[in-house]
């Protein structure tokens, strides 16, 4: 089959890799009908190589036909379309039955002191092949497949195997109340969509933040007011005069670790990754620091006794924070990988909502073969062509 595979620091290519097979019964295969390049794939493609293997297969966005099934799947035949959930999870296990899916203790990665595995997403969370791919094995399938009907568009389900519910978790960890103001930094596709939800779930003002003219105007359709980064010399105080200075109830930080604003941090991750992996992964694990601009952004921004809730990547061990503001203003911080299943029975009706409430079937503004997903990754870590969001088709 054809797959998408990391050779280098940005050198990605469609090689031809042996089909995936049926190996614990608890399997299955799907054809991959459409699958995306997340965000967060574009930290593979920069700073993280060092937890990489030249031959690793990427994507943890997928969803397709199912072929075949081991002997312990019974919730899913061949034939059936399903969406394949980024993280691995049993559903039986003490976190699991807490739903804390991103904790599963079954696929849980502790020699590398990590959650549940993840597809395509380096050794740190075991090295599964991933989903930008023409089949897919899919462990953990007694539980993990999400069943969806035929009929609407790869288009209106695909996010839910990570961006969507990703966004709603970010969301909710937030406590946004009915009246409040949320605002969103990071207006890529998990922001556009936590801003949308935002307002779905009953904020009275939701402010995205960017720096991206195509971004800006996205979240403008939905009803967002806007920030534009560039216009403002400093984005906290921007929000807190936004909000009868105040600050927004609630903050939702969508950018991660490698965020505009943070020259130092860059070049300590720049110079890290020119090491070899050896000397690499010691002071990732060790030392690692983030571009904090955003996520200090969002800790100055939010009002006294406020929530910010962190969807963006990060992978630091030895990031400085303002812990003397944060323990003076009262906020509350919550973070983490998102527990996918948790949130699907929330999102199904409004994906199979014919009105398409939160905009899935129009988010992807680049839809590619396979054959193209090179410079799919190109166009979307360069943010050229007004590239929001790139799927890929096998």
């Amino acid at each position: 089959m054809k797959a998408l595979v990391w050779h280098g620091k940005r050198d990605v290519r469609v090689d031809e890799v042996p089909d995936p097979t049926i190996q614990e019964p608890t399997d299955a295969i799907i054809k991959v009908t459409s699958t995306a390049i997340c965000g967060s794939d574009l930290h593979l493609y920069e700073v993280l190589g060092a937890y990489l293997t030249p031959g690793d297969i990427l994507g943890h966005e997928p969803m397709g036909i199912v072929e075949e099934v081991g002997s312990e799947v019974t919730h899913i035949k061949p034939g059936d379309r399903v969406v394949i959930p980024f993280n691995i999870s049993c559903g039986s296990c003490w976190m699991c039955e807490r739903q804390l899916y991103a904790q599963c203790e079954t696929t849980q990665q502790r020699e590398q002191g990590k959650g549940a595995a993840l597809f395509g997403y380096t050794s740190l969370y075991g090295a599964v092949p991933g989903g930008q791919a023409e089949y897919l094995r899919v462990p953990q399938a007694q539980f993990g497949p999400i069943p969806v009907p035929e009929g609407p568009s790869d288009q209106r389900f695909l996010y839910l195997s990570d961006i969507l519910p990703t966004a709603w978790q970010g969301v909710r960890f937030a406590d946004v109340t009915h009246g409040g103001t949320l605002a969103v930094l990071g207006l890529g596709p998990v922001g556009q969509l936590a801003a949308r939800i935002g307002l779905h779930l009953g904020a009275e003002r939701v402010i995205g933040v960017d720096l991206v003219a195509e971004r800006l105007a996205l979240a403008a359709e939905h009803g967002v007011d806007t920030l534009d980064v560039s216009t403002v010399d400093d984005v906290a105080a921007a929000l807190i005069e936004m909000t009868d200075g105040r600050g927004p109830d609630s903050v939702v930080e969508a950018v991660g670790m490698e965020a505009h604003g943070s020259p130092a941090a860059k070049a300590a991750q720049t110079a890290v990754g020119l090491l070899p992996d050896t000397l690499a992964r010691p002071l990732i694990d060790k030392m690692a620091v983030d571009r904090l601009d955003a996520l200090h952004t969002c800790v100055k921004a939010v009002r006294r006794g406020g929530t910010v809730s962190v969807l963006g990547v990060y992978g630091g061990e030895v990031d400085p924070m303002p812990m003397m503001e944060m323990f003076d203003r009262g906020i509350t911080l919550r973070m983490g990988q998102c527990h996918v299943k948790r949130w699907i029975d929330d999102l199904l009706p409004l994906v199979l909502d014919p009105a398409d409430p939160l905009g899935t079937e129009h988010l992807a503004t680049h839809v590619l073969p396979l054959s193209e997903a090179p410079e799919g990754y190109r166009t979307f870590q360069a943010k050229d062509d007004g590239c929001i969001k790139v799927i890929l088709r096998p």
